[in-house]
């Protein structure tokens, strides 16, 4: 009797001269014989041999690219160039038939904007199923990472009260009449009357919900979708995007550098040797993406290299003044070639500063540590020159940070002092300092955008391309 097989695993172990049952879509039929299937378990297609003069010609004719078929039949040994091994089919039958005159998905090669545009049908071209094949790896990798390390997995709330980042761009959420929404006396919208009773958004961050439960368990993550109401059209920033957030409970900055460090190199060495034929497929289709760009704008190296940069590379760690000098004597700064020239001590790092200690001063991974308090977060612990907070950002290659997190500030005054400076309530944070007030402890934890992980693993260049429905600034479609 026909076994039921993806198409991986017949070519993991395939057994010539079994009888084989798979199911997929057309992507080619040529010559009324040879038909490529595809059913999203590998990048690879399996050959379907028909039979024509044993096959009803009528089926034959509905053998269009697009259909979704099943097959049975015995494997043997290809014949042709292009595939070890083929499927002589005994029996098929079309349960899905396709139109190719309007099936928007011919067998040639496609833009990526247009692909956005059919976002429902992309899954199946080989740049897209590769993927979010590598994307599900990815996120299998850090829920496996993280529970054999004994973390618990915390579902931190979607909608929220607070602010995590103190941003201000957050999607509201409101059941009320905007026609005619309930007032106060002095005009203002009265959010009492609101379904939770009070202003509300959706959540920019799972951070500060992670302290609280890391403050009893000791070791906890978030990873979920998080929302930025950031009116930002670039490559970089989706509005709707998920991240991930551990925190550790009794551990310093040192503690958290390890940590974010172990975890992206398991991350890359698990995808490396769980991916590795969509990786070479990704790494093929950026090199000859690149083939017509200047020099200066291509890949600092192939991809499946630049993988192995990060796993196989330690970390260099320095701090946010020293990496300044660096880059304030450097050579693209001295002859103003950054765009973005390093003037003084207390500037906002951008990505080609970042790049630029990555892939040009020390040629491996960077960790900065202790920024100035004035361009970081106010739960970052204040260090002891009352000037720096002990934060740590994580910089690759080709995408600048990557990682960021700090450890978080436990002494009550001095949160409360940050606070006030940086303008946040501190009554509607109340319960965030109730974990200052009764047993506190040192702790960290740092953020990854998920998306942003995807994009740097696939070597992707738009954000919109490495998650299944982009939302962006005008854009919610499918």
């Amino acid at each position: 009797m026909a076994k039921l097989s993806s198409i991986k695993d017949i070519y993991q172990s395939p057994e010539i001269g079994a009888s084989y049952k798979v199911q997929g879509w057309v992507r080619t039929f040529r010559g009324n014989q040879f038909c490529a299937l595809s059913d999203g378990s590998t990048v690879k297609t399996l050959q379907i041999v028909v039979d024509r003069d044993t096959t009803d010609p009528e089926l034959i004719n509905k053998i269009k690219t697009g259909a979704a078929i099943v097959v049975t039949g015995t494997l043997v040994e290809s014949q042709g160039a292009g595939q070890s091994v083929e499927i002589q089919a005994q029996e098929l039958k079309i349960v899905g038939e396709s139109d190719p005159s309007v099936y928007p998905l011919q067998p040639k090669k496609h833009s990526l904007e247009f692909l956005r545009e059919i976002a429902h049908l992309r899954f199946r071209t080989n740049t897209f199923s590769a993927i979010f094949r590598v994307r599900h790896a990815i996120a299998f990798s850090i829920h496996k990472f993280f529970n054999d390390r004994g973390f618990f997995y915390i579902h931190s709330p979607i909608v929220t009260g607070s602010d995590a980042e103190g941003a201000g761009e957050m999607f509201q959420v409101t059941t009320l009449d905007l026609n005619n929404p309930p007032k106060n006396e002095d005009g203002s919208i009265n959010f009492k009357e609101d379904f939770f009773g009070k202003a509300t958004n959706l959540t920019v961050s799972g951070q500060l919900e992670a302290e609280l439960a890391a403050l009893a368990l000791s070791k906890v993550y978030t990873f979920g979708p998080t929302f930025r109401a950031e009116n930002s059209n670039t490559t970089r920033h989706l509005a709707e995007f998920w991240m991930i957030e551990p925190e550790v409970a009794f551990a310093n900055l040192v503690d958290n550098m390890d940590l974010a460090e172990d975890m992206l190199k398991y991350v890359l060495n698990y995808c490396m040797e769980n991916c590795a034929d969509d990786l070479q497929f990704l790494q093929n289709r950026l090199e000859n993406e690149e083939k017509s760009k200047p020099m200066a704008e291509r890949s600092p190296m192939p991809l499946i290299e630049k993988l192995k940069f990060c796993a196989d590379n330690e970390f260099v760690r320095l701090t946010y003044t020293e990496a300044i000098n660096i880059l304030k004597n450097s050579k693209p700064n001295k002859k103003k070639k950054f765009q973005f020239v390093i003037e003084e001590w207390g500037a906002d790092l951008q990505s080609e500063h970042e790049r630029y200690l990555v892939e040009k001063h020390f040629k491996k991974p960077v960790i900065l540590t202790d920024y100035p308090k004035n361009i970081k977060a106010f739960y970052m612990r204040l260090n002891e020159d009352d000037n720096t907070v002990a934060a740590m950002d994580i910089l690759f290659p080709g995408i600048g940070e990557i990682v960021g997190g700090s450890q978080r500030e436990e002494r009550l005054d001095k949160l409360e002092k940050r606070m006030t400076e940086m303008d946040i309530p501190h009554e509607e944070m109340d319960w965030f300092l109730d974990t200052r007030r009764f047993g506190t402890c040192e702790h960290a934890g740092f953020g990854l955008g998920f998306e942003r992980l995807v994009l740097f693993i696939t070597g992707m260049s738009n954000i919109r391309d490495v998650i299944p429905f982009p939302r962006t600034p005008g854009n919610a479609q499918f």
